[in-house]
């Protein structure tokens, strides 16, 4: 039996290569396409209440 390590519980080093996890990551693959002042904008948007949620909560 050969000193190399094939345990069949094991996977090779091409094998783990190949895993899409361990690939590294391709710039601009994850573009969402939303620049930061849609996105401060939304925010701004959801904290800010409506006026009949203002006078449900004053009363």
């Amino acid at each position: 039996m050969s000193e190399t390590n094939h345990n069949g519980n094991q996977p090779t080093k091409a094998d783990v290569q190949r895993t899409e996890l361990n690939k590294m990551p391709v710039p601009g693959d994850f573009e969402t396409g939303i620049s930061e002042e849609e996105v401060t904008e939304a925010f701004n948007q959801q904290q800010q209440p409506s006026a009949g949620q203002q006078s449900d909560n004053q009363s």
